[in-house]
């Protein structure tokens, strides 16, 4: 495959049935680093709400098996509506619904299968988490749709990808309680940054075929954007900290994922498709630094 693409037919995919490696690649199964940030939301709920080891680490490992089918299921959605857009993207002209690898009804079948597993995961959890489950589902069929009517995408793939911290802290506590609120529009500042940063792989081609973005929106003006995003996201979790009762090294702790967030400033270059998509990839750690300073300062 010629050009920049961030598909990997490498490692474990090479080893996949030449029949099922089309789906693994449109659920994006070569590229886990979308299950961790979907999954990393409710992560942090979940340490701030968990009443107990154990039910933290069952939520836990519940909301990794729906991140895992909930992004895969969001991936083909996103791609069904982008078929068309995808092949004229360098990045993106790969992917198996661009290049006819699977058809619209393969990909509908392999949907309808994901959500079916993902339902099974829902009903694991209590009727408030399984109600804003539900309600999840519209952020997931309407994101496709942001960016070909708003510069802002990135914000509903904040509200969107960020559903996992009041669902997480819903699940975990029984309850939404106020920790909650700013832990959620937190995430929505951090998925706005970081996803900037992502689609400034894409900025030229989607300025030919007319896809809107804020990394087009702010261009050359994206680290001092990124850096105002950050530093609210810091404060606001810093604030879900507070509002949970947290000790004293949690707080301490949050100074990892601080010093991450400013490499990613000081060295961004939107010039830099690899270097762009490092930086993204830097936002696992990030998270889960985080998740630890939650975790320690609840002990």
């Amino acid at each position: 495959m010629s050009g920049f693409t961030d598909i990997r037919l490498s490692g474990w995919v090479a080893h996949v049935p030449p029949a099922l490696r089309p789906y693994i690649l449109l659920a994006r199964l070569d590229r886990p680093i979308g299950v961790w940030l979907l999954f990393l939301p409710g992560l942090w709920a979940i340490c701030l709400g968990a009443r107990g080891v154990w039910q933290g680490l069952w939520l836990a490992l519940l909301f990794a098996l729906g991140a895992v089918v909930m992004r895969g299921a969001g991936c083909v959605v996103n791609d069904l509506w982008d078929r068309d857009l995808d092949a004229k993207v360098e990045r993106t002209r790969g992917r198996p619904l661009a290049s006819g690898a699977v058809s619209v009804t393969q990909a509908l079948l392999f949907l309808a299968l994901l959500c079916l597993i993902g339902l099974a995961i829902l009903l694991l959890l209590d009727r408030t988490a399984e109600l804003l489950g539900v309600a999840s589902l519209l952020l997931v069929a309407l994101y496709p749709a942001a960016k070909r009517v708003t510069w802002w995408p990135q914000v509903m793939l904040g509200f969107t990808f960020g559903w996992g911290a009041p669902m997480g802290y819903a699940a975990a506590a029984g309850h939404l309680g106020w920790p909650a609120l700013p832990l959620y529009a937190g995430t929505i500042l951090w998925i706005l940054a970081y996803d900037t940063i992502y689609a400034h792989q894409d900025r030229e081609d989607d300025s030919m075929v007319g896809v809107k973005s804020t990394a087009r929106l702010f261009g050359a003006r994206t680290r001092e954007m990124a850096a105002v995003c950050y530093s609210g996201t810091l404060l606001l979790l810093l604030l879900a900290m507070a509002a949970a009762g947290l000790h004293f090294w949690g707080y301490v702790l949050m100074l990892l994922p601080a010093g991450l967030l400013a490499w990613q400033v000081i060295t961004l270059d939107i010039d830099n498709q690899a270097r762009c998509l490092a930086l993204f990839k830097l936002n696992r750690e990030v998270g889960l630094a985080v998740a630890l300073a939650m975790l320690v300062g609840r002990l």
